[in-house]
């Protein structure tokens, strides 16, 4: 929708003006950051507050902190009253830390490491290579198991991310079918959870490594499914539980090479039932010169992991075919994302 929508200016400014803009948008990135980090919107959510009580909160500069404001009030974000205020606007909710579908983690993590691996671009396309290792010198999930802070905040990131994503998945495309799901690289559980709990007579696998699946267990009980839904452990370019009829693998493939994402697909082959499908979560780059968040999101897979990368409708067949699947049916939701079904042959 933004790109979309600076298209529709870019028809209405002169192009210098467009291209300084486009060139300086990161000063709009930055003070989202800013505002995240310091938790302004969380003293906001009681009501409107001056800069001066502001600022005694966060433990900042008045007379600067105001300047932040007003410019994040310039793009909607944020409200300045007359008597010089400032309050919650609908896209300032979500800088909230405590409410459905929160970017604070994200503003924040995005803003840290991640943004200083932008900064190393230039790295990853001269050489095709992973500038956050070449920046940090461990790979991107290597550094969030050693920096635990970060990596909280990065997982808290990626939850409330996919939150809507799980929801809109669940609304459009129809599990119900399905005997025996199971979720690859499926992280806590999140997911399947919700998936079981709307189709009561499914059962479900969750497999993820043996570092990330120590947490599913409350979260499948709190979910009321536990019982429902086995966990095991895995590294799942080796092997996977064999026998479900559906294996489904959300923002899984997008994180792995053309190689490795066809050994996964492979191995979903053998360890599936006969006529079994597969289902993968993930964005579809759209043709041409349509304005798509997930050709940007494509050049971040480049910079921060190793042969990840997002794939266009063409490239997800011939990943299909090479593992023996037949690419049925392509299924959009009113998120970023969409379904990508499989068939066994």
């Amino acid at each position: 929708m933004f790109l979309q929508e600076n298209t529709q200016i870019s028809q209405q400014m002169p192009s210098q003006l467009v291209m300084i803009q486009l060139a300086t948008s990161y000063w709009v990135s930055r003070a989202v950051y800013a505002a995240a980090k310091l938790g302004i919107a969380d003293i906001l959510k009681d009501g409107p507050h001056n800069c001066d009580f502001l600022a005694n909160s966060t433990g900042t500069n008045a007379q600067a902190l105001y300047r932040l404001m007003r410019a994040l009030a310039s793009v909607g974000i944020f409200a300045e009253n007359e008597q010089g205020c400032f309050s919650l606007t609908p896209l300032a909710t979500y800088l909230q830390s405590d409410v459905p579908n929160s970017i604070r983690a994200f503003a924040i993590s995005f803003g840290e490491e991640h943004y200083h691996a932008w900064g190393d671009i230039i790295h990853s396309i001269q050489t095709g290579n992973n500038a956050f290792q070449n920046l940090y010198g461990i790979p991107v999930f290597q550094y969030y198991a050693q920096n635990s802070e970060a990596g909280k905040i990065f997982d808290e990131a990626m939850t409330n991310v996919s939150a809507k994503d799980k929801v809109e998945v669940i609304a459009a495309y129809d599990f119900s079918s399905i005997r025996k799901l199971v979720d690859v690289g499926g992280g806590y559980g999140s997911f399947i959870a919700s998936i079981l709990k709307v189709n009561p007579t499914m059962e479900g696998v969750l497999f993820e490594r043996p570092s990330v699946i120590a947490g599913a267990k409350s979260v499948l009980e709190a979910e009321g499914v536990s019982k429902r839904c086995q966990i095991i452990a895995g590294n799942f370019l080796e092997t996977l539980p064999s026998g479900g009829d559906a294996y489904v693998l959300k923002y899984v493939i997008h994180l792995l090479d053309d190689e490795r994402a066809i050994a996964l697909l492979k191995n979903c082959h053998s360890a599936m039932v006969e006529n079994g499908k597969i289902v993968l979560i993930e964005q579809i780059l759209p043709p041409g010169n349509e304005p798509s968040w997930g050709k940007f999101l494509d050049i971040h897979m480049l910079i921060a992991i190793s042969g990840g990368r997002e794939r266009t409708k063409m490239e997800y067949q011939t990943l299909f075919e090479a593992a023996g699947f037949k690419l049925t049916k392509v299924i959009t939701t009113e998120s970023n994302v969409s379904a990508i079904e499989g068939i066994r042959v």
